[in-house]
């Protein structure tokens, strides 16, 4: 009998996140779940890890857990992250060291050591979360230090995806727009709206569905999938 596919989702208890979390359970994987909140899970296919991702012993804390329950890890989906939109001289060296805690911090410290897991099984995959302002600055949205961040891991994606294609791991990103997560109120979504050309922000499920094509797309490394509203293609 084959034995159970197993994923971690990091930022997994609201949003895009848990989103995923579902999404991956839906497709029958056993899931390792991690937030600073998230809460204990009583199913047998989910197990929840709380702490601060950026936090080495954390990152280690969540590979056991997959391994000492599980057996194994399929796939990661590094998800948590910070996004503190200021102009650029009103950054404070406590946002900046947040941000690359979070979303840097954490992308090194769990990607690290789930690669060798994988690289034991042959295969595997890898999938951040990253944003089209990477890509599409705006003046709306001031975002440097989401730029310097998860654009780090923009460009870590297509080195990693070639460094590791010949040993089955596979390396991908999914790069949203706007999405109705509980960070915003109804009111600024729809202030934003107007920077897709669609006209809209985004839903989760959107997200989740773009995480999960690439789960599936055994041909896919180092991609960026837009799910973004035609904000990337241009204004």
């Amino acid at each position: 009998m084959e034995q159970r596919k197993v994923a971690i989702v990091t930022g997994g208890s609201q949003g895009i996140g848990a989103g995923v979390v579902e999404g991956y359970r839906r497709l029958g994987y056993a899931v390792v779940a991690n937030s600073r909140s998230i809460a204990p899970s009583t199913e047998p296919d989910l197990v929840t890890v709380q702490g601060d991702i950026g936090d080495p012993a954390v990152a280690e804390r969540i590979v056991a857990t997959a391994i000492e329950r599980f057996g194994r890890i399929d796939s990661l989906v590094n998800n948590a992250g910070i996004f503190i939109a200021k102009p650029f001289t009103d950054y404070t060296q406590d946002d900046f060291a947040a941000m690359l805690h979070t979303n840097l911090g954490g992308f090194f410290q769990l990607t690290r050591l789930v690669i060798p897991h994988m690289i034991e099984q042959g295969a595997g995959h890898i999938v951040s979360i990253t944003t089209t302002l990477v890509e599409q600055a705006n003046s709306v949205i001031p975002s440097v230090l989401a730029s310097i961040t998860k654009g780090g891991i923009a460009s870590a994606t297509k080195s990693l995806a070639i460094e590791y294609a010949h040993r089955g791991i596979r390396v991908n990103a999914v790069s949203p727009g706007i999405i109705r997560t509980p960070l915003q109120t109804e009111e600024a979504y729809r202030a934003l709206a107007s920077i897709h050309p669609v006209g809209r922000i985004g839903e989760v499920d959107e997200v989740v569905h773009g995480v999960l094509y690439l789960e599936q797309a055994g041909f896919v490394t180092g991609e960026f999938l837009h799910v973004d509203g035609g904000q990337s293609a241009g204004h």
